[in-house]
């Protein structure tokens, strides 16, 4: 193998072009000081002394003596299967690593003209979906089951409510007409929701959807799922067709909410 062949094989195994000239070098003399590897890899003293303490770090050289006396040795070339196996184990831990986070880049994952979508799993995704609600700069338009809410994240949404309201996001909702629906209506001014109620026995909303901004927000409570679709031309259809249900809504509301009419 001629030492241009040898220099190329070094590179494939991840050794720089310098350092394999280096390597190379410092094989044929067996050891020698900075200066005289340095001159022989044609290379001046300064990157010398940067390429040799990069191969010492890999095991490949090591050290001899004392400045002045100082001179590097070369390992055997045993060292440079223990580098590989080295390098190989690293890339299998990177590997892996890549593996655990690639759902999340891939959530990240944006391709021009295409809706993002992101998905949230478990009790803690729910709640995060939730979170992004609260950068809506606009009103939030729902389609919700309060009971399924409230038993999945019982502890979450009490204060969600109120840190809506807070940050001054107002919402629009259509809800079932349940106890749990009727109990939190009553609270619908100090949280800034405006609702309407619909039978229950015609609609039960399971999954939820929220409409906000460029986004529809679809939460599973029985998969324990939360789903965030990123496309400005998908809500502007979701919020279209939310009033033309709000419409119905706020009649079959009406009917439901008025006095009963007291017997002559």
């Amino acid at each position: 193998m001629t030492t241009s062949q040898l220099k190329a094989f070094l590179g494939s195994i991840g050794l720089p072009e310098k350092e394999s000239s280096v390597y190379i070098v410092l094989l044929s003399m067996g050891k020698g000081t900075v200066s005289t590897i340095a001159r022989r890899a044609g290379l001046n003293r300064t990157t010398g002394y940067d390429v040799l303490d990069s191969l010492t770090s890999k095991r490949l050289v090591s050290i001899s003596g004392k400045e002045p006396k100082q001179e590097y040795v070369a390992e055997s070339p045993d060292a440079i299967m223990e580098f590989v196996k080295k390098r190989r184990q690293e890339a299998d831990e990177q590997l892996e690593e890549v593996q655990k986070i690639l759902p999340e880049l891939k959530g990240m994952y944006t391709v021009r003209g295409r809706p993002q979508v992101r998905f949230y799993e478990g009790l803690k995704g729910l709640e995060q979906v939730y979170e992004d609600t609260l950068t809506s700069h606009e009103p939030i338009r729902a389609y919700a089951e309060v009971g399924n809410i409230h038993a999945t994240l019982p502890h979450y949404f009490p204060l969600y409510y109120k840190r809506r309201a807070k940050k001054g996001i107002p919402i629009r909702a259509i809800f079932p007409n349940t106890p749990d629906s009727i109990a939190l209506t009553a609270h619908d001014m100090g949280e800034l929701r405006e609702t309407a109620l619909v039978p229950a026995d015609q609609y039960n909303f399971s999954p939820e959807i929220n409409i906000y901004d460029n986004k529809v927000m679809i939460t599973s409570w029985r998969e324990k799922l939360g789903i965030t679709i990123e496309s400005a031309e998908i809500a502007d259809a979701m919020k279209k067709i939310f009033e033309l249900a709000w419409k119905e809504a706020k009649r079959l509301d009406a009917q439901i909410r008025q006095p009963q009419r007291q017997p002559q």
